[in-house]
């Protein structure tokens, strides 16, 4: 009851916050800080509820490509045994002389070559069996590079907000009082244009007796800006208005609560709109400082240099 105190009734609540209100039903925080969804979905077949499709686009590029290798040769192994249970002499070009690891290898590399459709030549297919398997490998090497080709056009092509938000966000002296600030910069060589955020505080409260989550619209001075080409700093002004009006550092450290930050813009490299998240937990505000300044006009005075590696730079100082 003591925090509700501390929250200003004027504070406009978040209807639209996507997450419900039953706090004994969440664990840990609502968002990831890569901006995914903290949730894991049960109750379902694992081939059912996970798209195949999704999970190879998402998934980072060593994994990918560890797959694509891994799969190639183990369906390459599978093939070359077949080859070698039918018999190496329905293989015209291995040397029935040689031995037993020599002909599986020139076995396995004839499926290699089946399978990429090269066909060097060198070794043929005799029978009808082995004839037929060699066909269906073909027509399956085809179908696979076709969608491993997709895959990689998905993975170019797919429209991605190449956005990097500070790891903290700070509470700092803004104009004749505090403000909430979080940075984000564009760290890619692409275009944004008309850009927008929305930031929402959700906190667990105890209303009534019981652990409720509670939502909070918090105002920026800036929600929208036309380009997005240096950093953009989202400050929320703690007026009297603010829910977070009364809250000393301490509340901070003690209330469960989190920073919800939002972004879409217009990247005119994909010409769509892409869109950004990520959270801050209350630990992960840190309280009495400011950002040291990300871009400077360079010595010659014809450009302006942003700085990356000084996203995540500030500096402490006293109220």
């Amino acid at each position: 009851m003591a925090l509700l105190r501390k929250i200003n009734n004027n504070a406009q609540t978040d209807q639209n916050s996507g997450f419900g209100t039953n706090a004994n039903s969440y664990g840990g925080r609502f968002v990831n800080k890569n901006g995914t969804p903290n949730i894991e979905k049960r109750g379902m077949h694992l081939l059912r509820r996970i798209s195949w499709y999704h999970t190879m686009i998402d998934m980072p590029n060593w994994k990918f490509m560890l797959i694509l290798f891994t799969f190639y040769i183990v369906i390459n192994f599978v093939f070359a045994v077949a080859y070698y249970a039918i018999g190496i002499e329905h293989l015209d070009g291995i040397e029935q002389s040689q031995s037993i690891w020599t002909q599986f290898g020139q076995a396995y590399f004839f499926s290699a070559q089946t399978f990429t459709t090269v066909g060097y030549g060198h070794i043929s297919p005799t029978g009808f069996v082995t004839s037929a398997l060699s066909s269906a490998e073909a027509l399956i090497g085809l179908l696979s590079f076709a969608i491993a080709t997709g895959l990689f056009f998905g993975r170019f092509s797919k429209p991605t907000a190449f956005l990097k938000f500070s790891h903290n966000a700070l509470i700092s002296p803004y104009r004749n009082g505090k403000g909430l600030m979080i940075r984000l910069v564009p760290f890619k060589n692409t275009n944004f244009t008309d850009a927008k955020a929305k930031v929402t505080l959700g906190m667990t409260v105890e209303e009534n007796g019981i652990m409720t989550n509670k939502f909070y619209n918090l105002d920026l001075e800036l929600d929208r800006i036309n380009a997005l080409s240096l950093s953009w700093t989202l400050v929320h002004p703690i007026t009297e208005n603010s829910p977070m009006y009364n809250f000393t550092e301490e509340d901070f450290r003690k209330i469960h609560g989190e920073i919800l930050v939002f972004i879409t813009t217009f990247d005119d490299m994909f010409s769509n709109t892409v869109a950004a998240r990520t959270s801050y937990t209350f630990n992960e505000i840190t309280y009495g400082a400011k950002f040291k300044t990300m871009y400077n006009r360079s010595k010659d005075g014809s450009k302006t240099i942003l700085h990356l590696d000084l996203l995540n730079s500030f500096e402490r100082i006293t109220f």
